[in-house]
Order: C-alpha cells, then structure tokens, then sequence
C-alpha cells in the first residue's frame, strides 16, 4: 500500500462507516470552537468576538499585544491589519498610527503610540470594517497555512487545531521557536499519517515540540494549553475535535457542550 493510501486509510474507514468525511477545522462550526479554545488561553474568556477590542503590553517583548488573535505591535502582523483597516477605510481612528507602527516592528517599544493608542483600539474596535479586517488578518496569516499544512501531513480537526494554536502562539517562522521550527522538531520524532505514520504518535510529537518551544520563553513558560487541553483532547481519541471538550488552561475550567 502507497503512503497515500495508508495517509487516507482513517478517512476511508470513517466514510465507510457514516457515509460521510468528518468535518475539519473549516467547518464554520468546527471553526468557531477553535476560536473559544484560542480564547479560553489568550483572554480567559469563550467568548472570542468580545476580544477584537482586547490591547494590552504582556511582556513578552512583543510590544502590545491585541485584537482576537494577538496581533503584536513588535512582529509586523498589527502593522499589516491596521494597514489593511486602512486601505478598507481610509481615515480611521488608527490610520494616524501607521508611521510609528513601522518605526516600532520588530521591537518591544510605544514610542508614537502612547498615550492615546490602546483607547484608539477600542474604539476602532466597534467599527464592524475593522472586526472584519481582524477576522480575515487572522484567516490569512495563521489559520489557513494552519490548516492547510496539517492536512497535507494527513491531519485531522484537532491536528488541525494544533498547527493552528502554535501558529497563532509561535508565529508561521522557520525558526526553531516558530510554527516551522516546531514542526520540524516533530518531523525528526515521528512520522505524520500523510507519511504512513500513526496520527496520535504524531500529534503527541508535535506537542512535546510544542510544549519545549513554550519552555524556551518565559512569556510562555505555562504550558497547560497543550497539557490540560489539546493532551486531553488526544488522550481521550478525539482526533475529529468533537464535542462536548472539556478543558483547563492557567487552572480554569471550561466546557463547550455542543
């Protein structure tokens, strides 16, 4: 058997039996817990589309930190949102921002932003344009190459999910701290289902890569995101992300029924 049919063989089983493929991260429901369980990590809350208003500095040498997705004004991903606002909507409230926010990326620095940036957010926040521009930054950026890079290695929905919360935590980099470098870390462990390998072995790689990536930076040092929730998942078989998920992340618990 070709490593192609073996990457399908779960798929094949799974149709043969409902008759139909389960869904993946894509899904609009599937999709939608994805972003609960970012949220319940990033902002403590399940409620991810009250965060497009979220901005705070978090120490992590990344300047601030933002929107429903964590935009940084330090790594370049705030800078093209806003950009993006801008192009959508010239003239907004965050428009006057763009000079400082160039001078400021790649640094952990306010300088231009302060004092009056993180209440401009807010605001800017209520506007319906900017919550789409924040949606479709993080659809760009880290949730599709997300997605599409775990089914390419023969992923399914928490696969998915896994790639996507270390994109969205690490960056889409090459470096060993970044999504690239994690998963090469897990590459050299253990082989993907697209591969030939087992998914579970696989996943349980990707998050040992994951959890020392995490180690390596004292912002990130807690590691219950991947140890009292996605282990969870993949302990428990969910490999389709299936509901009901119960989980811990920073010691609170959370649960999404359906």
């Amino acid at each position: 058997m070709s490593l192609t049919a073996l990457a399908s063989s779960a798929l094949a089983l799974t149709l043969s039996l409902t008759g139909q493929a389960p869904a993946d991260l894509t899904d609009p429901h599937k999709k939608d817990i994805a972003m609960r369980l970012v949220s319940s990590a990033e902002n403590s809350s399940l409620d991810w589309k009250a965060q497009y208003g979220y901005i705070e500095d978090i120490k992590d040498d990344r300047g601030y930190t933002a929107g429903i997705i964590g935009f940084c004004s330090g790594t370049g991903d705030m800078l093209e949102l806003v950009e993006l606002y801008t192009a959508r909507k010239p003239g907004n409230v965050l428009a006057g921002y763009l000079p400082a926010l160039r001078k400021v990326n790649g640094t952990a620095s306010h300088k231009g932003l302060d004092p009056h940036f993180t209440r401009d957010w807010k605001t800017a926040a209520k506007d319906p344009v900017f919550q789409r521009a924040q949606n479709d930054e993080r659809d760009r950026v880290y949730f599709n190459p997300a997605v599409e890079q775990a089914k390419k290695d023969g992923l399914r929905a928490l696969g998915q999910f896994a790639y996507y919360d270390a994109m969205v935590m690490h960056g889409p980099g090459g470096d060993r701290l970044s999504f690239g470098g994690i998963r090469k870390s897990a590459l050299a462990k253990a082989r993907p289902p697209a591969q030939g390998g087992n998914e579970t072995t696989y996943l349980n790689a990707f998050l040992d890569a994951r959890k020392a990536a995490m180690k390596a930076e004292e912002a990130h040092e807690d590691t219950s995101r991947v140890d009292t929730a996605q282990r969870v998942f993949l302990k428990k078989g969910n490999l389709d992300l299936d509901p009901p998920l119960t989980w811990k992340v920073y010691g609170d618990s959370y649960t999404i029924k359906k």
